[in-house]
């Protein structure tokens, strides 16, 4: 595989979404209140990237949602080594008053920082935040965790992500949830998509995520007739 990464920019990356294009793409969107709620995923956290804006995924979402609503409220309370436990206790309810009629939920891979993940557990937890979520009347949407990370302290990482996937996936179907598969996604190939920390997208996969989220939301947007 060639390394062609340096010499990418937001502007010729073929896996973003131009701005002119993206909002192409969501013309006629609904929403008018976006929210975000989870862990370092949902706030968008990764290092600067040359040739990127450096900007959270949510942030590229709500820009180009607000080209078809200009008054769009977004609100994304993400925040770094939340459970899916924490968010529920301590982001839920604040989300809810809210009152997103588009909410997207990223949680569960700090769930699988232990020794022994409680998978049963996860699930339980899992659950309930779909299910207060749906409460809501929202189109919820979320992410699969992708594959690049390297995670030494835990050589069998992989192995929990594709279980936890699976339940992120299972329970979203339940709940008719849009899901962005990101653990297959070529992105996860590219050199320097990481940052320091090997865990977090940096810039360019922000916006490479981004890209996926609008085209998902697209997904479910009336079609124009020929």
């Amino acid at each position: 595989m060639t390394d062609t990464t340096t010499a990418l920019t937001e502007e010729t990356d073929p896996l973003c979404l131009p701005p002119t294009a993206a909002a192409r793409l969501l013309t006629g969107a609904p929403w008018r209140r976006f929210g975000v709620i989870g862990d370092s995923l949902a706030a968008g956290t990764g290092d600067p990237s040359p040739g990127y804006a450096t900007l959270p995924w949510g942030t590229r979402v709500a820009d180009v949602l607000r080209r078809a609503n200009p008054g769009l409220a977004y609100r994304n309370t993400g925040t770094i080594g939340a459970t899916i436990e924490q968010t529920l206790a301590e982001q839920a309810e604040g989300m809810l008053s809210f009152g997103p009629d588009l909410l997207h939920l990223s949680c569960g891979g700090n769930d699988l920082w232990r020794r022994e993940p409680d998978f049963a557990a996860i699930e339980d937890s899992l659950r309930r935040l779909y299910r207060l979520a749906a409460g809501s009347g929202a189109l919820l949407i979320t992410f699969t965790l992708g594959k690049a990370f390297d995670i030494p302290k835990f050589p069998d990482f992989p192995v929990r992500v594709r279980r936890l996937n699976d339940l992120i996936r299972t329970v979203a179907a339940e709940h008719r949830a849009l899901v962005v598969d990101m653990w297959d996604h070529e992105v996860n190939t590219r050199p320097g998509l990481l940052s320091a920390d090997r865990i977090h997208f940096s810039a360019s996969g922000q916006a490479v995520m981004a890209a996926e989220v609008l085209k998902a939301l697209s997904t479910v947007l009336p079609k124009e007739l020929p």
